[in-house]
């Protein structure tokens, strides 16, 4: 009877020809599973691989692969003239990682108890990795990117590389890399520095980590723009972080209502040049006073500078570092919306009192990007290539900016307000006070259009209701057709 069972389970098995696994293997996987749950039970003897190819419509060969792979790994016995019979000690059971019946898809397994900080983490939300679709925030033009040029500077460094190259760099990055930087940053940013004060980083968000990894104690509190941006939120938070937003007016960040909200506050972290998300630009007034106040407080100022190459009247506006004078500013900045996301390499500016502590700290995370990356991207920035495709980029997202004001004027009317912007790569739309903005922002999304709800920037109350429309990766005639599906988001209400 169980033989008769045995081999009308084996016969019933489903193989599928044009699947890109090999039938061996579907064969192999199939019978190991029946095995693991329990529907052959150990000790049983299986139909001979002549009869199973004949059941199951197979060359013999492919059956026999399928039970040495089996024997092999422990699932089988064979018995010299007797057959192959499933182990009654299976591989599962040596490794105490048999299937527990309380785990199933039915009932999973317990969660596994992590630590407060992990499990704190492990709710934090990333848009990071997701596939890029109209509206995306931060995402450039791609197509556009001289990529001939940056693989002709990649292979360059390849074909013969230097030994370090192929050990590791300097943990602070490349050195002719941070004085490409530095002469760079001096000249569109104001930003004043050596190549020695430059960290190299794989991107922004290591930066902020390091930071506060640093500087930050559990508990200790830190100044945040309200709205803000959540990236910084969490890797505050995974340091502990007790994190007071502090509103906005048309000055930038409000140091008066900073002070009395946390006047012990050890970190301020802004994004001046060009606020994340609502875009004020910080008054000089107004830049002054922080660092005025920083410096009495003994606090640190992070400057996010994230996308202020991008301003469509006049020159760039200089960096708060530049007015820095008693080491009280860190600044950041990355490649990711100059050049790609993918390239995941970034920079930090420290006062000279805090690269060796960063040093230290960065040694325990990761020790450096690419360093054939980094070579290569020196050559880029010291050809001019990076200057050139900034350019040329400025000028594609003026007119990609000026491209949805009119596609949202005609189609969308006065149900939302986009105003232009003289700098960034993204615009808000604001509706009115009463709209439910993230709920908004879903429908949209089910007709493949990305804009995050204004509302899901602020940490309390929002204070805005709207939407943010990130069109410098947006292609010209995809941006109309894109307004108009989330004109049919609109009237799904």
């Amino acid at each position: 009877m169980a033989k008769r069972t045995t081999a009308a389970h084996l016969a019933a098995l489903s193989l599928d020809p044009s699947a890109s696994a090999p039938l061996y293997r579907q064969l192999y996987f199939a019978i190991r599973e029946a095995i693991l749950a329990g529907r052959i039970q150990p000790g049983t003897r299986l139909p001979s691989t002549r009869t199973l190819a004949r059941d199951l419509d197979l060359s013999r060969n492919t059956a026999v692969a399928a039970y040495e792979q089996l024997l092999a790994e422990g699932y089988l016995d064979g018995r010299v003239g007797a057959g192959s019979y499933v182990s009654k000690v299976l591989p599962e059971a040596l490794l105490h990682a048999r299937r527990s019946p309380t785990s199933s898809p039915e009932n999973p397994a317990a969660e596994p108890k992590l630590s407060r900080r992990g499990a704190m983490l492990a709710r934090l939300q990333s848009a990071q990795g997701l596939p890029p679709k109209a509206f995306s925030l931060g995402l450039p033009e791609l197509a556009g990117f001289p990529f001939e040029d940056w693989a002709r500077l990649l292979a360059r460094r390849w074909r013969r590389p230097p030994s370090d190259f192929l050990v590791g760099v300097d943990p602070r990055g490349y050195r002719p890399l941070r004085e490409a930087l530095a002469h760079y940053l001096g000249a569109a940013r104001a930003v004043s520095c050596d190549p020695d004060q430059i960290l190299i980083v794989s991107g922004a968000q290591q930066a902020l980590d390091l930071v506060a990894r640093a500087l930050i104690d559990p508990g200790d509190r830190v100044w945040v723009e309200e709205p803000g941006f959540s990236g910084t939120w969490s890797a505050l938070l995974a340091a502990g972080a007790a994190l007071t937003p502090v509103p906005l007016d048309e000055e930038g960040i409000s140091v008066d209502k900073g002070r009395t909200l946390a006047p012990d506050a050890r970190l301020i972290c802004v994004s001046p040049s060009h606020q994340y998300p609502l875009g004020t630009t910080m008054t000089l007034r107004r830049r002054l006073e922080l660092l005025d106040w920083a410096a009495a407080a003994d606090a640190f100022v992070l400057e996010d500078d994230y996308d202020s190459e991008y301003r469509y009247a006049g020159r760039p506006l200089a960096a708060m570092q530049g007015l820095d004078e008693k080491g009280r500013i860190i600044y950041v900045g990355s490649f990711s919306k100059v050049m790609f996301p993918g390239l995941r390499i970034g920079y930090m500016v420290a006062p000279k009192a805090l690269i060796e502590p960063f040093l230290a700290i960065r040694r325990l995370v990761d020790s450096h990007p690419s360093s054939i990356a980094q070579a290569a991207l020196a050559d880029f920035i010291a050809d001019g290539y990076l200057t050139s495709h900034i350019r040329r980029m400025r000028s594609l997202y003026a007119e990609r900016q000026a491209i949805l004001l009119d596609f949202a004027t005609s189609i969308l009317g006065d149900r939302i307000t986009l105003r232009p912007d003289d700098a960034g790569m993204h615009l808000v739309g604001y509706l009115p006070p009463n709209t439910d903005d993230a709920a908004l922002s879903r429908r949209a999304a089910t007709h493949d259009v990305v804009v995050p709800p204004l509302s899901a920037f602020y940490r309390g109350p929002a204070q805005h209701k709207g939407l943010l429309f990130g069109y410098a990766g947006v292609a010209d005639k995809e941006i109309g057709r894109a307004v108009a599906r989330l004109d049919a988001a609109f009237q799904d209400d």
